[in-house]
């Protein structure tokens, strides 16, 4: 097998969050075609457990540990540089060395890069052959922060999100394909850059569906007098925390107020101050982190993404519809999925909305047969195997690419 170059500004295990969901199929899928060289960062010390887990999968790599106070700080020298802070929170002498040599001693042709954090360490290797997946529009993003923070956070937000949009455009010139996760993503990016508008490809993620499926004997984790709400996510993430903390405010107590037997569960790892005082209400919970999010999702009366803030698609709506549970979620959290609103799930504007879809989606006369066309929704749609494989003819000769491109 060839060899080539995987660059993942995270490590891509566990799969338990969502750039580490897609970067670890994308690792799989790779490893099972190509000799993979891989270059990432720890930002988690509890990750560091799991490096051992990528050795089956590696011909070699170089796992760096991110200290996240220290990158934070050599961050700040993107505003005397004139770049983006992005850049120098994820740039190590370390990596860069051992990218160089690697590449050198393994006359490495082809590279996969996942982010355009990561592109700078390709930026002087013209002999390579890139692939660059930036998944969403992440200078969006920060332009969105931006709008939802107060001065000087609005500042560093909007500075960050024109700055890093440009190392996405010198990325992606420098890539012979750009790929995006969902085809609202990539046209996004062609307003903002029309020049690449001929040279982007979308590749959707997957779920899978063995995995995450119905089972006859999970036991659910709820009172058997209560009816669960549920959302999942890495809770020391600013969108979700916004997302919950909205959803407590503004449409809980009018769901509550109909349904009185409701509880809302919040269930994702690292919750911190904003979200643990949620808890106050009395229709709250909040877990931390579970084993497993299974049971949570196959025994929730409806599952939400209530989020305001979101780029590219949600897994955790995919991974609830492949459960086949019925889900509401906002109009900036569904974007990206393909699905039909009101048929495989429900999609809201406002907080009424909201309330309204979510009580008629909690009747399991309604929310029943919902989700299961979410599950055959996703089981159609959803295969990893097969969107990934779009990747390996962008990696071939520059005519193949142009057939995949005219797709």
């Amino acid at each position: 097998m060839q060899p080539i170059l995987f660059l993942a500004h995270r490590i891509p295990f566990p799969p338990n969050k969502g750039d580490k969901i897609r970067s670890h199929h994308l690792l799989r899928f790779l490893a099972a075609r190509y000799r993979v060289h891989l270059g990432t960062f720890v930002d988690d010390p509890e990750d560091a457990a799991y490096i051992p887990a990528l050795d089956p999968l590696c011909a070699s790599r170089c796992v760096v540990a991110l200290d996240r106070r220290l990158a934070t700080l050599r961050s700040v020298s993107g505003f005397f540089t004139g770049e983006p802070l992005t850049l120098p929170y994820y740039r190590s002498r370390e990596l860069l060395r051992w990218i160089k040599s690697t590449v050198a001693e393994n006359d490495i042709r082809h590279a996969v890069v996942f982010s355009a954090a990561m592109a700078q360490y390709v930026a002087r290797l013209p002999q390579l052959r890139v692939v660059l997946d930036l998944v969403d529009v992440d200078s969006a993003k920060w332009a969105q922060y931006s709008d939802r923070h107060a001065w000087p956070l609005s500042f560093v937000y909007r500075r960050e999100g024109g700055k890093l949009l440009g190392a996405e455009r010198s990325a992606a010139a420098a890539a012979v394909a750009t790929v995006f996760v969902t085809r609202s993503e990539a046209e996004v990016f062609i307003r903002l850059a029309p020049e690449f508008s001929g040279r982007l490809q979308v590749i959707e993620n997957g779920v899978d569906t063995d995995y995450f499926a119905p089972c006859a004997d999970c036991v659910s984790p709820y009172a058997g007098n209560e009816a669960a709400i549920v959302f999942t996510g890495v809770m020391d993430y600013w969108p979700n925390i916004d997302a919950v903390s909205w959803f407590v405010r503004e449409v809980l107590p009018n769901v509550v107020r109909q349904r009185p037997d409701v509880r809302f569960y919040i269930v994702g790892m690292n919750p911190g101050e904003t979200v643990n005082a949620l808890a106050s209400d009395a229709h709250v919970t909040i877990t931390g982190k579970v084993a497993d999010v299974r049971p949570y999702l196959q025994h929730a009366a409806a599952v939400v993404a209530p989020l305001r803030v979101a780029r590219g698609i949600q897994n955790k709506i995919l991974e609830a519809m492949a459960m086949g549970r019925p889900v509401v979620a906002s109009a900036a959290a569904s974007g990206g999925v393909s699905a039909v609103s009101g048929t495989d799930f429900e999609a809201a504007g406002d907080a009424e909305q909201f309330t309204q879809k979510l009580l008629r989606v909690m009747d399991a006369d309604i929310g029943h047969p919902m989700g299961q066309r979410a599950r055959e929704r996703i089981v159609a749609g959803y295969c990893w195997e097969r969107n990934l494989s779009a990747f390996e003819e962008l990696l071939q000769p520059r005519a193949r690419y142009a057939e995949v491109a005219a797709k």
